[in-house]
């Protein structure tokens, strides 16, 4: 796993890689039944957050970043959601979970505080 607690100011390199954290993450994870529908929504929630970040450098209009931007923010907590659910029906991932979830929260917040100053520019 890549050192999350190290800054990267790259976001999409950050985003790619903390996609690629998780993905890394859930490979410790059994293959129970009860456990692959949270393993998906984990890694899809996780990728997401990169691939929007993506369309919004590359986007049409301000208002077309902005969306982007919120589905971004939207990701980065349903990814801590899911790390959370992970770590409590799986509590030897707690661990990984958690430094997962910290760089989920680093990415939500720097998606809202983008967001914010978007949607002010706008009015």
């Amino acid at each position: 796993m890549t050192n999350v607690t190290n800054k990267k100011y790259d976001l999409e390199e950050r985003t790619a890689e903390f996609a690629v954290d998780v993905i890394n993450f859930t490979k410790a994870i059994p293959r129970d039944p009860r456990y692959l529908s949270i393993i998906t929504q984990l890694v899809r929630a996780a990728t997401s957050v990169g691939a929007n970040y993506c369309e919004a450098d590359d986007s049409q209009s301000k208002k077309d970043f902005t969306h982007k931007i919120a589905i971004c923010k939207k990701e980065s907590r349903e990814s801590k959601y899911w790390l959370k659910v992970v770590a409590k029906t799986f509590p030897e991932s707690a661990p990984g979970a958690r430094g997962l979830w910290r760089e989920a929260q680093e990415l939500n917040l720097i998606f809202a505080s983008i967001f914010n100053k978007k949607k002010s520019e706008e009015s």
